[in-house]
């Protein structure tokens, strides 16, 4: 990278510009190299797209190291009832996929953490998966995750990703075992560790042996890995992170989203701190 890119979370046009042009793995892996990532998930266009706008940069501004963007779907069903809510909320609202690329766009004038798309399947299909990867390359997304494609029917998806140097971000979930050395010896940008059995949402206690998984993933691959999936406390987070690279928060900033409504973003940014926080006393 030229001297000229300087190594910041949020910075002028010219820089951000510069450094949507480094390999998205190398961006994915700057944000686990300063200590516990935190990594928000943010849904776009719920209430609206300028308010997913406002978030994004909140939580950048108070410590966010990569965030995930979801391109809201009919049939979320990896999601709980909030993260379902949030997307009948942007698509009755008339957000679209073109309009979430414009969204990014956007957002890279001077956001320069990384940033991946997590959606289905079938929004990647009808968009054309060619013409989608081509498009995350051009605007500066640094991965893809699909949550209902499993490990083995990743090829559907891989070469484009490859072509485009989209990273194809794998998950491993409680049920993963016995696949979960194959899973991390072919990961990609950094390894989702799900927390718990079920679809996504705050729980009150985590009983999953975060521990033995990242063990085996540790064992096999050198990419970083982080826990998502029902975290939504400050403890919580520190918890899973001290046996993994980071913690994935979801739901309960998307509660926040829909509590607040245009009046978020401020909300979001506390949150993230508070999150931040507990990871990197």
């Amino acid at each position: 990278m030229s001297n000229t890119c300087e190594s910041i979370s949020v910075n002028t046009s010219e820089n951000a510009a510069c450094e949507t042009k480094e390999n998205g793995s190398n961006r994915i892996a700057k944000a686990f190299d300063h200590g516990k990532a935190f990594i928000p998930f943010i849904t776009c266009g719920d209430p609206d797209l300028a308010t997913t706008a406002k978030a994004v940069r909140e939580a950048v501004r108070n410590g966010a190291d990569l965030v995930e963007l979801g391109i809201p779907f009919s049939d979320p069903t990896a999601e709980g009832p909030v993260i379902q809510e949030a997307n009948v909320r942007a698509l009755q609202g008339g957000v679209t996929t073109d309009k979430i690329f414009d969204l990014v766009r956007e957002l890279r004038k001077d956001v320069t953490i990384p940033m991946v798309f997590m959606t289905y399947a079938n929004v990647v299909f009808s968009y054309g998966t060619e013409r989608f990867l081509k498009t995350c390359s051009e605007i500066g997304i640094d991965g893809l995750i699909l949550p209902d494609i499993p490990f083995e029917e990743r090829e559907e998806f891989l070469p484009a990703c490859r072509k485009y140097g989209v990273k194809l971000i794998s998950l491993i979930a409680p049920t993963s075992a016995g696949r979960i050395a194959m899973i991390a010896k072919e990961a990609e940008g950094f390894l989702y560790i799900v927390s718990s059995l079920g679809v996504t949402g705050a729980r009150t206690e985590i009983q999953t042996d975060l521990a033995s998984i990242v063990r085996e993933v540790r064992a096999n691959t050198d990419i970083p890995c982080a826990v998502g999936f029902g975290i939504s406390k400050p403890e919580q987070a520190a918890k899973c992170a001290d046996v993994s690279d980071g913690a994935i928060v979801g739901s309960a900033i998307v509660r926040i989203i829909a509590e607040y409504g245009t009046e978020a973003p401020a909300k979001v940014g506390e949150f993230v701190h508070s999150m931040v926080s507990a990871l990197r006393p």
